[in-house]
This record gives structure tokens, sequence and C-alpha cells, in this order.
């Protein structure tokens, strides 16, 4: 029975650092996933409409177009979830 008091020190221990500790490690691994998710969603994103072109060169303005658009929708959400981080961040 000597795991009781070795929980019992654990449980006393876990105070307001350790809550700001684990909200900054999930800023910075929300902030990283945002970050990631937006570089491969735009490098498929580019990698499509290069290969539509390819297929299919007369419609090039427009995929080129809606492509921009859609880069432009990822940004945002990337951005978004940035400066939730940043948020979490400056309150700890």
């Amino acid at each position: 029975m000597t795991i009781l008091p070795l929980l019992q020190e654990t449980a006393a221990g876990y105070n307001q650092s350790y809550m700001g500790a684990w909200a900054l490690m999930g800023a910075g691994i929300g902030a990283g996933l945002a970050a990631i998710g937006a570089g491969l969603g735009i490098g498929r994103i580019g990698g499509s409409m290069t290969e539509s072109m390819a297929r299919q060169p007369e419609m090039a303005g427009e995929i080129r177009t809606g492509a921009l658009i859609l880069a432009a929708f990822i940004e945002g959400a990337a951005l978004f979830g940035i400066v939730v981080a940043i948020m979490i961040w400056t309150k700890f």
C-alpha cells in the first residue's frame, strides 16, 4: 500500500503552474498542427491544380482562380488556429 501516499503527494503538487504548462504545450502543438495542415493543404491544391491544367489547358485560368481562392481559405483557417494558440500562450 505504498502507492497511495505517492498519489496523494502528486495530487497535492498539481497546481496552477502545471495547468499552465499543459496549456502552453497544447498551444505549441496547436500552432504547429495548424501550420503543417495549411502547408499540406496548399501543397495538395497546387499539385491538383498543375495536374488539372495539364489535362485541360483551356481551363487554366478558371482552375488557377479557384485554386487561389481555396488557398486563401486554407490560409485563413491556419491563421485562425495560430491566433487561438497565441491567445492561449498569452493567457498563461
